[in-house]
């Protein structure tokens, strides 16, 4: 009955830590939201602009946002919060990524923890650059897609609809520029070699083309390529990387066996008499 009682008593710790990391990450998650509830206005205002910018080419030459609309009664409150919300997650992931740290981390041995620590630090510019790519695309993406409507129709977009395709193209790009960072973290582990991974290479490319085709939200060559063709340089840059590891994890393999091996002493002469 005693161990029965010592058994639960670390899990019923772990769940309150947990929920005391939680609680903490909804406040961080709560108190950025602010930030966007407070600028709405400028967010929306920096999001609108593919579509705002090309109401000016179209031919009716407004300035005026007449692509995007809000509707339903309670549409321009639920959007007012949906951005607020996405505001707060984005602006808050640094805190709430450390309190998922915080609690997971006393489970881990030191060298987990350094790699779990280079991994983040790696990965978070490199999710950043994906994310400013997908941005930065997002325009070009906006201008094929709405270009083939026809000249007699107008295209009324959603503004709701158009913020889930905002996200899911900017998070596509973001979670695609983790593969190099991936891929390296395999071999710093032990689980995949630089040979193993170049050598089917044309396989990979293949894949990366493929992912690019099937999971960009907009499906069109420009967009696929904008991505597909980082993600290629990305995936050789680190083959290269893994195979210098492997040279250096090899060559210092080597001094250490044959420094242990001049610490053991050679076997005694066998005495033939």
């Amino acid at each position: 009955m005693a161990r029965d009682r010592e058994a639960r008593m670390p899990l019923l710790e772990h769940l309150a830590e947990f929920r005391k990391r939680m609680t903490r990450a909804v406040l961080f998650i709560g108190l950025f939201a602010l930030v966007g509830w407070f600028f709405y206005d400028p967010i929306v205002d920096q999001l609108t602009l593919p579509i705002c910018d090309l109401a000016e080419i179209r031919r009716t030459g407004s300035t005026e946002c007449g692509n995007l609309f809000v509707g339903g009664v309670l549409g321009p409150l639920n959007l007012k919060i949906k951005v607020a919300l996405i505001t707060g997650v984005i602006l808050s992931a640094p805190f709430w990524l450390y309190q998922f740290w915080a609690f997971i981390a006393p489970g881990l041995h030191n060298r987990e923890k350094r790699y779990s620590i280079g991994f983040i630090s790696v990965a978070t510019p490199f999710f950043a650059m994906g994310v400013a790519l997908g941005y930065f695309i997002l325009p070009l993406a906006v201008k094929v897609l709405l270009g083939f409507t026809p000249s007699s129709l107008d295209n009324l977009v959603r503004f709701d609809e158009y913020l889930d395709f905002v996200l899911r193209l900017i998070l596509v790009f973001g979670v695609a520029f983790e593969l190099p960072v991936i891929l390296v973290s395999l071999n710093l582990i032990g689980l995949v070699s630089g040979k193993a991974m170049i050598k089917p290479w044309r396989a990979a490319v293949f894949g990366i083309f493929f992912f690019t085709a099937a999971l960009t939200p907009t499906g069109d060559p420009l967009t696929m390529g904008a991505l597909a063709l980082p993600l290629t340089v990305l995936y050789f840059g680190a083959c290269g990387l893994s195979m210098i590891l492997d040279r250096r994890k090899k060559n210092r393999v080597s001094t250490i066996a044959d420094d242990v091996a001049e610490e053991i002493e050679a076997p005694a002469p066998i005495d033939e008499s």
